[in-house]
């Protein structure tokens, strides 16, 4: 099969219709009648279907006498994923805290702009995708080093405030108890009874860590292996019957502190859920489509699958492709339930 008939050309006309700027760089839109190729998101007036071919990119739409659309500069697309690239390759190279302006120098392009192209392609601003590398050589170093304040300064720190300021807060407990696999972290638990059956509750003093249905605490033991776990208190009664009314009636916004971590895909994943209206579905192409990783279908998925707390990081919401309900760690039956109470409000 070529590349050609390998694209799904109902989506991609359905995409070219909406203008749907996810879709641009997996393929061009080719129009005989203007010789013209664009980019799905072209704010041009649209042509007519059978007037319209498909290519993957615009090397084959060139190689076929077509040229490229004045308008949309569909060109562009391939040059601001290099540029985001070689953005991603310098943070990765320095320890130093990389500002916009002198990374859009960098490749070569305005700031404002720059940071508008980077958001769309990973999910986060620069300064975030910063932190979060960051972070991690802080969880790495942190896991090798017997000494804190050289593991910060090894992951690039000026200072251990400034780890405090923002690594910790990332990792969700302190550089210790990180560098310990969670020892001196409390987590209380509980178990909840809801119309949807058994759900253990369990939070750290920051917020809610793990939210799961037919699960006790020996998971949590199973999880957190050097962490005190401990029975829940007043503050995670009134937690725990939040989370409780998130299941109950789960279109409304709980507003809930949370505690989790993930790699930076994860978290743009688990941003990106929390966008999703509820009541609402997005297919697994859609949600790795919306942090600007569209061929990242299957990785979606199993960020979706990583959620730690459900219902609040609402992975119900996502179907497969065809529209299907797809998986869902706690069973379809309450996946279909959830999403049935969204809808009827």
């Amino acid at each position: 099969m070529s590349e050609i008939e390998a694209i799904d050309t109902d989506q991609a006309w359905n995409a070219f219709a909406a203008r749907d700027r996810s879709f641009d760089g997996r393929f061009v839109v080719a129009v005989r009648t203007t010789k013209i190729y664009c980019k799905p998101s072209c704010p041009a007036r649209h042509p007519k279907r059978e007037n319209v071919t498909f290519h993957p990119n615009a090397d084959s739409a060139r190689a076929a006498g077509f040229r490229a659309c004045l308008r949309c500069t569909p060109d562009e697309v391939g040059r601001d994923r290099v540029a985001v690239a070689r953005a991603i390759a310098r943070l990765k190279a320095t320890d130093e805290m990389l500002g916009l302006e002198a990374l859009a120098a960098h490749v070569g392009y305005a700031p404002h702009h720059f940071h508008r192209l980077f958001k769309r392609a990973t999910g986060v601003t620069p300064a975030a995708y910063a932190r979060g590398l960051k972070a991690g050589r802080a969880a790495d170093a942190l896991g090798r080093d017997t000494c804190v304040t050289a593991a910060i300064y090894e992951a690039g720190y000026s200072a251990p405030s400034r780890f405090y300021e923002d690594g910790a807060k990332r990792l969700g407990m302190s550089p210790s108890a990180w560098r310990a696999g969670g020892a001196g972290v409390t987590i209380r638990w509980t178990i909840a009874d809801t119309s949807l059956g058994r759900m253990l509750i369990a939070a750290t003093d920051k917020g809610l860590c793990r939210i799961s249905f037919d699960e006790d605490e020996t998971a949590l033991l199973a999880r957190f292996p050097k962490a005190e776990i401990a029975p829940g208190d007043a503050a995670l009664a009134d937690l725990a019957a939040r989370v409780v009314a998130s299941v109950e009636s789960p279109a409304r916004d709980q507003d809930l502190p949370i505690d989790v971590q993930g790699t930076a895909f994860q978290e743009a994943i688990w941003q990106a859920l929390r966008r999703i209206p509820p009541g609402e579905t997005r297919s697994y192409a859609e949600l790795a489509a919306a942090i600007g990783k569209a061929g990242a279908v299957r990785a979606a998925g199993t960020a979706c699958g990583a959620n730690p707390v459900a219902v609040v990081v609402p992975c119900h919401r996502v179907t497969r492709g065809d529209g299907s309900p797809g998986g869902y760690a706690y069973g379809s039956e309450r996946k279909a339930a959830l999403l049935r109470r969204e809808r009827d409000g």
